[in-house]
């Protein structure tokens, strides 16, 4: 049984992923109040499936970018869950989750986040060669500059409003596809998968050195 935390924004989700199956999900909109939220949804959820925090082959987590608290907390309930029983972690990038369900979509995908003040982490991937790659890594942009980096037909997908979903109508009109709020939804049963993926390889993270993505310094973020 992996267990998935992501606390890198205010959208916050768990999940509990065996063997190809997602036991449990759970997503909900945060204040930035992880710091209360997060463990009593962790104990309900083992609790729930009678999980033992010892029992888990591994737990992944979110890294950003994202909110410098969201991160900090997500991380260090990971590592101190990870730690005392040797558990595997893995860091899994956010916008990486975010553009996880549109791999086949047939055109590049870009996947957004609310850094606060205006702006939006965002990222770009692809198939290249058959294989899914981040083509343009995480930046720190606008609205604005996201339509200017958008150079061919796209799904927009993640924390856009309905502000910036139609200034990427506006601006890019057929280029740009922007799935339902329901569907871009970052799920952490996507993250539980990609962190299950590396797990099978054996490729896992240091928990003592593992750290969050961070766009900016932290002094000037949320």
């Amino acid at each position: 049984m992996l267990l998935a935390i992501d606390t890198a924004t205010y959208v916050a989700g768990l999940a509990l992923y065996d063997r190809g199956q997602v036991l449990a999900e759970e997503v909900w909109h945060s204040a930035m109040t992880h710091t209360v939220e997060l463990m009593p949804r962790v104990q309900r959820m083992l609790n729930t499936h009678q999980v033992a925090v010892e029992s888990l082959v591994g737990i992944g987590v979110s890294l950003g970018p994202g909110s410098f608290t969201g991160l900090r907390i997500g991380l260090a309930a990971a590592k101190g869950m990870a730690l005392p029983y040797r558990l595997p972690l893995v860091g899994v990038p956010t916008l990486d989750v975010e553009a996880y369900p549109f791999q086949r979509a047939g055109q590049p995908v870009w996947g957004v986040i609310r850094a606060g003040r205006g702006r939006l982490a965002v990222a770009c991937y692809d198939n290249v060669d058959g294989t899914w790659s981040q083509t343009i890594p995480p930046t720190l942009t606008t609205i604005e500059g996201l339509c200017d980096l958008a150079t061919e037909p796209a799904v927009f997908t993640g924390e856009i409003d309905e502000q910036g979903a139609s200034a990427l109508r506006e601006r890019l009109g057929q280029g740009a596809t922007i799935p339902s709020a329901a569907i871009r939804l970052r799920r952490p049963a996507c993250l539980a998968e990609l962190a299950a993926a590396r797990l099978s390889r054996d490729d896992m993270d240091d928990v003592a050195t593992l750290a969050p993505i961070y766009l900016q310094h932290p002094a000037v973020g949320r």
